[in-house]
């Protein structure tokens, strides 16, 4: 994930501009997300950004996270259709089946937030909607074509990301 959130970074900068006064919503697992969690870290390093969490109770953000963040820059919410309109980025995450101990319970929380046209809607027209990939059902196909869906792009920025952390393991590029 400390790669995934250097493409994070990279595509809120590269689509969005310089990152500071920014809504950042982030949508789904947010208790066992990794990439949720390394992402609000690093965002906390630049001004004024403020976060929505959105998800079920049992799949909150963890305490410490919000510690960090202070009282002032976040607030939590069960609905997304509650708060698309005042983001400038959405960052989806899905329901990880891997993180339950029961089949039941996964099974009553996995399709809690489904992101579709109806809700795109109500967004911003220049909102992004990022996503670490791979989804499951969180976000219907019929996102893909909204150009505001920037999630593939991301995946493209993350190849680019790693080839150059790559190349500056291996020492190549720095005297050629």
């Amino acid at each position: 994930h400390p790669t995934q959130t250097l493409t994070d970074l990279l595509t809120i900068r590269q689509l969005k501009g310089p990152i500071s006064n920014f809504n950042i919503g982030l949508c789904g697992d947010l208790k066992f997300g990794r990439t949720t969690h390394s992402l609000t870290k690093i965002l906390l390093k630049y001004p004024n950004i403020n976060f929505v969490f959105i998800s079920p109770e049992e799949l909150q953000i963890p305490e410490y996270i919000k510690e960090e963040i202070g009282n002032n820059r976040y607030q939590e919410t069960f609905s997304l259709e509650s708060c698309i309109d005042t983001l400038d980025v959405l960052y989806m995450t899905r329901i990880q089946k891997e993180r339950f101990f029961s089949e039941e319970e996964y099974l009553r929380l996995k399709d809690s937030y489904i992101l579709d046209m109806n809700i795109m809607k109500m967004a911003k027209n220049d909102m992004i909607v990022m996503h670490p990939l791979p989804r499951v059902n969180e976000i219907a196909t019929e996102v893909d074509q909204d150009d505001r869906a920037v999630y593939f792009r991301q995946a493209k920025y993350g190849m680019y990301v790693r080839m150059a952390l790559i190349s500056k393991i291996l020492g190549k590029g720095e005297n050629e």
